[in-house]
């Protein structure tokens, strides 16, 4: 292990963390339903009275889980996302016209938060070709005789992931099915920030189970684990 990388240290607290997020920012975020979804970091965005937020992520969580705290309680003013339907209080705010929601296919919107996280101006795809509704606003081209819509890269000017493990450098190990969307979005930030059950020393992680390396990683934030009920527990 390289001496350099073994003496950086990027572990910080959420409240320094916090301090690089303010009013305005468009904010993406890994999870699907809130598994995924960094608690403390989310809680901390709730008592620091973030607002006017653009969130970018795979759906709306629920109304209490994850990310579905911020929007529920009218801190977001976009959301682009693949789905908002467990989430009713979205759908009641998206009527309402107080949250402006971008619907991208869930694949789509994958793949287009990778494109940004490798520096690609778009995608190609012809999910919902010959869809006037899908298609509308969109530039299309041609390609071999085949239609595809051209759909922009997505990118963040914060990205917050949750990890299983982290060492002190940033690399990252993820909790099965919880890994979903965070490689993803790690790498589309302009700076992402990482919430980890553990931190290691840099070098203890095996090399073989990192899933994100430290480079994406400005900074890893002790998790204090979830603070809320899931959906299918009982009340």
């Amino acid at each position: 292990m390289d001496k350099v990388m073994k003496s950086i240290n990027k572990t910080m607290t959420v409240e320094k963390a916090l301090s690089f997020m303010e009013d305005g920012m468009t904010i993406m975020f890994g999870g699907f339903g809130g598994v995924g979804n960094p608690p403390s970091l989310i809680d901390g965005m709730l008592k620091k009275g973030l607002k006017n937020l653009t969130l970018i992520g795979n759906d709306a969580g629920f109304p209490d889980i994850g990310v579905g705290r911020l929007v529920s309680q009218g801190r977001v003013k976009k959301l682009i996302a693949s789905h908002i339907g467990s989430n009713p209080v979205a759908g009641k705010l998206m009527t309402e016209g107080a949250l402006e929601v971008e619907f991208s296919p869930q694949g789509t919107l994958a793949e287009r938060i990778r494109a940004g996280g490798v520096g690609l101006g778009g995608i190609l795809t012809d999910t919902g070709a010959g869809n006037p509704i899908v298609g509308k606003g969109k530039q299309s081209v041609i390609i071999q005789g085949k239609s595809y819509f051209v759909e922009t890269a997505l990118t963040s000017d914060i990205s917050i992931v949750n990890a299983k493990s982290a060492d002190k450098y940033g690399n990252l190990i993820y909790d099965t099915s919880a890994r979903n969307t965070n490689p993803l979005v790690a790498m589309a930030g302009k700076m992402t920030f990482a919430e980890a059950d553990s931190i290691v020393e840099t070098g203890e992680l095996d090399p073989e189970a990192i899933v994100t390396p430290g480079v994406f990683i400005d900074g890893i934030v002790q998790s204090e684990g979830v603070n809320w009920k899931w959906a299918w527990e009982e009340k």
